[in-house]
């Protein structure tokens, strides 16, 4: 886009307090910073130094740090969910809407045309008394969004739960009847008198339009429902991947990797927010099944509540027998990199959407194990509707068992398997639309005009 082309935007950003939410709406600032635009990006005051090396254009992309107050219940000094478990974060919320002072003075003195923002309920009524376009920027799945379309309660019961909203786009992607607990959690409270799927629906129902960070070719249909169901415009910024890194892997991971064939390693990684227990699903369980499947693997996991290190919770004698095949690691590994590595071949994950969109450019065999609703969903999505990946069955009490896991990683990666070879076929179609730059850049340039729209009427 040219100088002459349209008017520049001034865009503040306001995302959740996770690093799944401060890394992509950092991804789409950079986008928007590269075609000229402006970005004042609000988050709490600790978070800025760990973000600053993703800013590439700090001459367009400001940093506003927000003092999160004291808040009981929360952990001092806690301002992201890495460090505040799952049934606490209402705590971190509630934290976040006490800034609204800071937010409203910064906005006051920096006057954005658009703020764009996604758990902050507050923001739009905020945004409209200062003559500022609230936008709800979506970070997980349209099909999550779609499902949220349905307001549930404190009151709701599991069977109202359970069912789909009328007209919803298909009916293989659901939760389990065993997944009732999970979507009931989020209709639980969620911070300021609200439950979790309150404050989504009314961030949706108060912004001016809905953006997601997807693109037609995955959840078309998710987004048409979305579009009608809240009778708002939707808008795709595509998945605003990140410009390639010039990174190279580490040697001591290109030479582990070195001593296997093409396409024969299974790496698994849940996250930095995953940490599982010792004896119930979980860790000795998980590794007992990379053992059985036979194959080279690469497991990157937290050590499980109540061990310091993941060697203490192995279970015994198994360091000895995966010796030279196998190895566990409890530190931060470079998932994408390591994902790009020829000699990866399946990725065993918990189908979070940030690494949704970094397994999609892969060319590994993918085996989901989902924990959470929208990973749940995005699962869904991956196994049932665009068909490129397995989940892996669970028993009684959603346990993972070392068979299941075995299995469906034997599953994928059997070469002679016509399903198997159909999923990789599929997967390489997927690639090849998302990872084309025009596709990419039709998408982005799409969404600016989009905004531009916005601010003039």
């Amino acid at each position: 886009m040219g100088k002459s082309d349209c008017s520049k935007l001034h865009i503040a950003m306001f995302p959740w307090a996770a690093y799944g939410h401060f890394i992509p709406f950092l991804h789409l600032s950079n986008k928007l910073a590269q075609k000229g635009h402006k970005i004042s990006f609000l988050l709490p005051r600790g978070v800025q130094p760990k973000l600053e090396n993703l800013n590439q254009f700090p001459s367009l992309i400001q940093f506003f740090p927000l003092l999160l107050p004291c808040v009981d219940g929360l952990p001092p000094g806690a301002e992201t969910t890495s460090v505040v478990p799952l049934n606490q974060q209402k705590y971190l919320a509630f934290a976040v809407d006490q800034t609204r002072d800071q937010v409203e003075s910064i906005f006051k003195v920096i006057k954005p045309d658009i703020v764009m923002y996604d758990f902050w309920f507050w923001i739009p009524d905020l945004a409209r008394q200062l003559g500022i376009r609230p936008i709800t920027y979506v970070v997980v799945s349209s099909m999550s969004a779609a499902y949220n379309t349905t307001m549930i309660t404190k009151e709701t019961t599991v069977e109202e739960a359970m069912e789909l909203p009328p007209g919803y786009p298909s009916s293989t992607v659901r939760f389990k009847d065993e997944e009732a607990p999970i979507v009931l959690s989020m209709a639980r409270d969620f911070g300021s008198g609200l439950t979790f799927y309150q404050r989504i629906n009314t961030t949706f129902t108060q912004s001016d339009a809905i953006a997601f960070r997807t693109c037609r070719e995955i959840e078309g249909p998710f987004l048409d429902f979305v579009a009608q169901g809240f009778r708002k415009p939707v808008l795709l910024s595509g998945p605003s991947f990140p410009e390639t890194k010039t990174k190279q892997l580490d040697d001591k991971w290109v030479n582990w990797l070195s001593k296997f064939e093409p396409g024969s390693v299974v790496f698994c990684s849940f996250g930095s927010q995953s940490e599982l227990q010792k004896d119930e699903f979980h860790f000795q369980e998980l590794v007992l099944g990379f053992e059985l499947c036979g194959l080279p693997f690469l497991v990157a996991l937290k050590p499980p509540q109540g061990c310091s290190t993941v060697e203490e919770a192995l279970p015994e004698g198994f360091e000895e027998r995966v010796k030279g095949r196998g190895l566990v690691y409890g530190g931060w590994v470079p998932q994408e990199l390591l994902l790009h590595h020829p000699n990866i071949g399946c990725f065993v994950n918990h189908c979070g959407y940030g690494t949704m969109w970094e397994f999609l450019l892969t060319d590994c065999q993918i085996v989901l194990i989902p924990e959470i609703g929208d990973q749940i969903l995005n699962t869904r999505l991956m196994v049932n509707e665009l068909k490129i990946g397995v989940e892996v069955e669970r028993g009684k009490n959603r346990q993972v068992s070392k068979e299941s896991l075995s299995e469906a990683i034997k599953f994928v990666m059997d070469k002679d398997n016509e399903t198997a070879n159909k999923l990789r076929a599929n997967r390489a179609k997927l690639k090849q639309t998302l990872s084309n730059r025009d596709v990419q850049e039709k998408y982005i340039n799409s969404f600016i005009q989009a905004l531009q729209d916005l601010v003039k009427k």
